[in-house]
């Protein structure tokens, strides 16, 4: 059921977002983990397009936010205001009070504003004046940024960065599906032919399920051998966090629904690693003279760390 609902989602927002499949199903993905998403890349790629697209085809309660330097905490987590008629303060909910948050250019606003949004995001509740509040479930937040113009942006902390599941890049469509962007939009918005495939009760049910993949200790072990490799390299300062350990099991696991089992194989881990592993390591500089990535180190650890045989993994004979 899970898997028929998913190929539903992806085809949906694919009448959106023409040749994206994989971004659209690392996006969802992360939705199932119950993470957050970075979309970094250039204007126009769709970006703000894919967020849209996921919130009608998942029937989620979609708010946006349009980051400036001049946007404060109180325009994300809410604020309370003195009403004479009543002699007592009334709480007004900001942004947060949604299912799907889309924070649009994240990185221009300040660090301020910025960590608003840490709270909510590791906790799915804000607080203010001393009460704590929870948001709707299910909640998602999904940031866009420019990794290209620095011009009056702050980059994120990377306390904050860890706290996004994964790191996505939508990138430029083939020129076929530039072509058929084109002869659609002559005639609609491609927004407008979305509908809902499943319900908010749905999506966290499947967010339930996710804790009965089964991972083996093997592929544990892999995990985690992978993630402290990223620790130990010569050109890294900072390696990927024991958050970052979570969110590719979790990641892995949701792979596993999307590939139709339900339990996790090392090919999972592999194909969401990059995606959950990137922002979260902190590099020497000398690997950017010498024009080093994080994917670049990536690959290696991959390259370096044994898989464990499927059928040591589970048992077979």
């Amino acid at each position: 059921m899970i898997v028929e609902r998913s190929k539903a989602i992806v085809a949906e927002v694919s009448k959106a977002l023409l040749g994206k499949r994989d971004v659209i199903e690392k996006t969802l993905m992360a939705i199932y983990a119950g993470g957050h998403v970075l979309l970094e890349d250039v204007p126009g790629t769709g970006k703000t397009t894919l967020a849209l697209a996921l919130s009608r085809a998942l029937d989620l309660d979609y708010k946006r936010v349009q980051f400036t330097p001049d946007t404060m905490p109180s325009d994300i987590t809410g604020f309370s205001v003195y009403v004479p008629h009543k002699g007592e303060f009334e709480f007004n909910w900001g942004a947060v009070n949604c299912n799907l948050l889309l924070g649009d250019e994240i990185n221009r606003t300040s660090a301020k504003t910025q960590s608003a949004l840490l709270e909510v995001m590791e906790e799915h509740s804000v607080t203010v004046d001393g009460v704590t509040r929870p948001v709707p479930q299910p909640f998602v937040c999904i940031a866009t940024e420019n990794p290209v113009g620095s011009i009056g942006t702050q980059p994120l902390p990377d306390s904050q960065l860890d706290r996004f599941m994964v790191r996505l890049s939508v990138g430029y469509p083939s020129t076929e599906n530039q072509v058929a962007i084109l002869k659609a939009k002559r005639y609609s918005n491609l927004l407008d032919d979305i509908q809902a495939k499943i319900s908010k009760d749905d999506l966290v049910e499947i967010q339930n399920y996710l804790g009965n993949v089964f991972i083996s200790d093997m592929v544990l072990e892999y995990i985690v051998n992978l993630c402290e490799r990223t620790r130990e390299l010569e050109m890294v300062q900072l390696g990927v966090s024991p958050r970052g350990i979570l969110a590719l099991s979790r990641m892995s696991r949701a792979c596993a629904i999307m590939r139709e089992r339900d339990f996790v194989v090392p090919e999972d881990v592999r194909e969401v690693f990059h995606a959950v592993c990137a922002h979260r390591l902190m590099l020497k500089p000398q690997a950017r003279i010498e024009s080093i990535s994080a994917n670049d180190i990536l690959d290696r650890v991959l390259e370096e760390v044994p898989a464990p045989s499927m059928d040591k993994a589970y048992g077979r004979a």
